[in-house]
């Protein structure tokens, strides 16, 4: 980089001034709207209930938003950046939270690497379908990287603003999609048969909530971003129950148009097809209510989706290394703010470089950019990210507990909220571990070994603890 050096005095702060839209554009943008609507509702139509798959999207933003509750109570007695990794550690001790920030840098390392091997694959998909030449992915996937790095450098109000762009008008066009399949529908008619027990229940219900579940990942990066958010009081608790929200509500609304343009009857066969390479249900749905035009559109914003996904969790990734150094658990010159940018630069330089070497091991392998990479990667940062809610929301009881003059006529959001989450999640995990060879696409033996990764993540974290006075904040 050639900007002027990074500050050395490791207790400066990130600075920013977002506000709980600027919050929400980073967190929307990680749930990559038009990624999860191309590739997780097919899955759940496919492979799960069909045409229910839409209750699927609903049950999982119930769970996430009853976390939400203990998780926003408990935000205020959090004086640091950090997430998950704060609270467990506030709630439950120093060992177990540094076991879950071990998970957390697994589980957004790899769905990062995962969608670095889904973007490659989907521009080299792009090109050739416009006559092109055939490129490998990684070189797609490492000028993406280096993108990423020189926005990830940066003053975090750029990325915002990157991110809020790409987010509006992919968001615009699947909402006109849907107006237009609402006033045009399909061979039933504007039909509700997806909110009906006898087509939801039919089928696995269960796989069409754990595809949802991953839809989902990175909505707690609400609080990542505390310290460069303008009134953290109130700007990560909006953030965070509108990031739920919106995702849940956007993905439901959408799942449901296209059962409607497809109908009840035909959509689980479609969905199928899409996974078998002989059709897209997203592309073709489109181009059958947009035309061309639209289809053409649709395509190149599935690639922006992708883009604002990976930079989105980049950047969260850089901000818990940041908050781990603070703390004494990692180097601290990943504590070192940018004297310009105000950024975690350091940190995102090592981020940038994890991701290339890991990027770069796969592409030498030669491993499958979609089931290889992206499949495999998905599948471990879906673990993880269950595993992280469910020891939230235990540290969220036991903090509680403990404090009681802070729980004080606030029964629900302290322990009846956090209690139905951890029952919730424990569900959502049971449903991810019995399924996960349908998120990986690999064999038994391979999908438990991805599937252990986190745990043995949380085991090594906390072992290797130890007593480490945190670094001046």
């Amino acid at each position: 980089m050639t900007d002027q050096a990074v500050a050395t005095e490791p207790g400066q702060r990130l600075q920013g001034k977002l506000g709980p839209i600027g919050v929400v554009f980073m967190v929307v943008a990680a749930a990559a709207p038009l990624t999860v609507i191309g590739g997780n509702m097919p899955l759940g139509m496919g492979l799960g209930n069909g045409a229910g798959a839409p209750v699927g999207f609903l049950i999982a933003a119930l769970v996430l938003l009853v976390f939400s509750v203990g998780f926003v109570a408990m935000t205020p007695y959090v004086p640091e950046a950090g997430a998950f990794f704060s609270y467990v550690t506030l709630g439950i001790g120093q060992r177990m939270g540094n076991g879950i920030a071990a998970v957390a840098l697994i589980a957004y390392t790899a769905i990062q690497v995962g969608i670095y091997g889904y973007i490659g694959w989907a521009i080299d998909d792009t090109v050739r379908f416009y006559g092109g030449p055939q490129i490998p992915w990684p070189v797609y996937s490492f000028a993406i990287l280096a993108i990423v790095a020189f926005l990830g450098y940066r003053h975090i109000d750029l990325s915002a603003k990157v991110l809020g762009i790409a987010l509006v008008l992919e968001i615009g066009i699947v909402v006109l999609l849907d107006l237009v399949i609402v006033a045009n529908p399909g061979p039933a008619g504007l039909t509700v048969a997806s909110f009906t027990p006898g087509v939801f229940t039919d089928g696995v219900l269960g796989i069409a909530v754990l595809f949802a579940l991953t839809g989902f990942i990175g909505f707690e990066a609400t609080a990542v971003f505390r310290d460069e958010a303008r009134d953290p009081e109130r700007t990560i608790p909006r953030a965070t129950y509108a990031a739920v929200l919106i995702i849940g509500g956007f993905y439901a609304l959408t799942c449901w148009a296209f059962v409607v343009a497809i109908g009840p009857d035909q959509v689980a066969e479609v969905a199928q097809r899409t996974l078998d390479g002989e059709a897209n249900m997203l592309l073709d749905t489109t181009n059958d209510n947009l035309g061309r035009i639209g289809r053409d559109i649709v395509n190149v914003l599935l690639l922006t989706s992708l883009f604002a996904c990976v930079l989105s969790f980049h950047n969260v990734i850089a901000r818990y290394q940041f908050a781990l150094s603070r703390k004494g658990l990692l180097p601290a010159r990943l504590a070192e703010v940018h004297p310009r940018h105000g950024s975690p630069a350091r940190s995102s330089v090592v981020q940038t470089i994890t991701a290339a070497v890991i990027v770069g091991i796969l592409a030498v392998l030669g491993v499958d950019p979609l089931v290889g990479v992206f499949g495999s990667m998905a599948g471990v940062a879906t673990v993880g990210m269950v595993l992280l809610m469910l020891t939230t929301s235990v540290a969220v009881l036991v903090y509680f507990a403990r404090h009681r003059e802070h729980a004080s006529g606030r029964v629900w959001q302290t322990r009846i909220a956090p209690a139905l989450a951890c029952a919730g999640l424990l569900g959502s995990l049971w449903l991810v571990l019995t399924n996960f060879t349908l998120v990986t696409g690999g064999s038994t033996t391979l999908s438990a070994i991805l599937a252990a990764i986190p745990f043995a993540g949380l085991l090594l974290g906390a072992a290797l603890s130890r007593s480490t006075p945190a670094r001046n904040t």
